[in-house]
């Protein structure tokens, strides 16, 4: 699934498909079919880390500007940490997201960096590693920053279609399933049509990972 924001800023679902998986080359079609039906201008995209997505948006879309979901990235984070951390380690990394300019956050990771070096080293390797791609929307005007640094717009979409399908729980063949979601996204669309309006061009689009 991918939803946008258009020039009016107004929200869109973009399109909603069935894939066997997800790949390049899936990720590649999906994103050639809205290519062809139209799709133009995108400026900036915002993903998770999956690496068939990455690959396909740098192949079709090469003139937009990525960003990592940073929502996801914290949550990654947790892999590199003890299961159960009690002191502010994450929590000040979570601190560098709201800053208001890219300076701020950079001395702020100095900060942090210095601090957790020697408790946590392989979070703080991973952290120096990935960090660049989770700030990306410090280039768009402060603004924007709210809506664009995560997947959160279609998480909330997402939540909506899994409480209505798990009612269904088995579906009679492969078509009832996107027959469905594909209603949802439809009544998602009309209801942004009188909502609130956003100011520039994204595409959006979270899986797991």
């Amino acid at each position: 699934m991918a939803i946008g924001v258009d020039w009016e800023g107004r929200r869109q679902v973009l399109a909603v498909d069935l894939a066997n998986r997800e790949s390049r080359s899936s990720w590649k079609d999906f994103l050639l079919a809205l290519k062809g039906r139209g799709l133009h201008g995108v400026e900036f995209v915002v993903s998770d880390d999956h690496p068939g997505l990455k690959a396909a948006i740098r192949e079709v879309l090469p003139e937009a500007a990525w960003q990592r979901c940073y929502v996801h990235f914290l949550r990654n984070a947790l892999d590199y940490v003890p299961r159960r951390v009690k002191d502010d380690c994450l929590r000040e990394l979570r601190w560098m997201y709201d800053q208001r300019d890219l300076a701020e956050v950079r001395r702020d990771l100095a900060a942090w960096l210095g601090k957790w070096q020697a408790k946590y080293p392989k979070l703080c390797s991973w952290v120096e590693d990935n960090l660049e791609e989770t700030l990306t929307y410090y280039r768009l005007p402060l603004a924007h920053h709210k809506h664009m640094k995560s997947t959160n717009m279609l998480e909330r979409l997402n939540q909506e279609i899994k409480r209505r399908t798990h009612v269904v729980r088995i579906f009679p063949n492969a078509a009832s399933c996107p027959r469905l979601v594909r209603a949802l996204a439809v009544e998602t669309d009309e209801n942004w049509l009188g909502a609130i309006r956003y100011p520039i061009w994204i595409i959006s689009r979270n899986t797991r990972s």
